[in-house]
């Protein structure tokens, strides 16, 4: 089973409330060869809601407690992404994921780039929390950018 960002197949669950729909992947969830997952629903976050960044480092950084994810007023959420991303663990385990595609460039999802921490939308290199701890246990993840790479025609 594929495992994907709900955003990605078309579901409204961004923090902005919008969507960021990829129809390749859209098409394999109709098709059921992948699942929807959002790691920061899972952690307990709403639709919508603030803007967050990494700040003082990378999805691994915050693992590991030396970097948060902070909202753009300044509230510190990285609990809610550390448990958005175990649970997304869980879910990868259950369903014995083959392949995991993330939306790029968020603080759980990014899994090449991320936003830097300043909220003035400048990006490096790392990954989110989710895609830290997935590839940290074993799991493939790649980005939107990456699907057709794969196996898409």
């Amino acid at each position: 089973m594929i495992l994907v960002s709900s955003c990605l197949a078309g579901m409204k669950v961004r923090y902005n409330g919008a969507d960021s729909l990829n129809v390749h992947i859209q098409k394999l969830v109709e098709e059921k060869k992948a699942m929807t997952i959002c790691p920061e629903l899972l952690g307990g976050f709403v639709t919508p809601r603030e803007p967050a960044e990494i700040v003082g480092g990378t999805g691994e950084d915050v693992l590991n407690g030396t970097a948060k994810v902070v909202e753009f007023s300044g509230n510190d959420v990285s609990d809610m992404y550390i448990r958005g991303a175990y649970e997304a663990l869980n879910v990868a385990r259950e369903v014995n994921a083959t392949l995991v595609v993330l939306k790029e460039n968020s603080p759980s999802c990014g899994s090449a780039a991320i936003y830097n921490g300043s909220f003035e939308n400048h990006k490096i290199a790392g990954n989110g929390v989710t895609s830290a701890l997935l590839k940290k246990e074993g799991f493939k993840v790649i980005s939107e950018g990456q699907i057709s790479d794969i196996f898409l025609d």
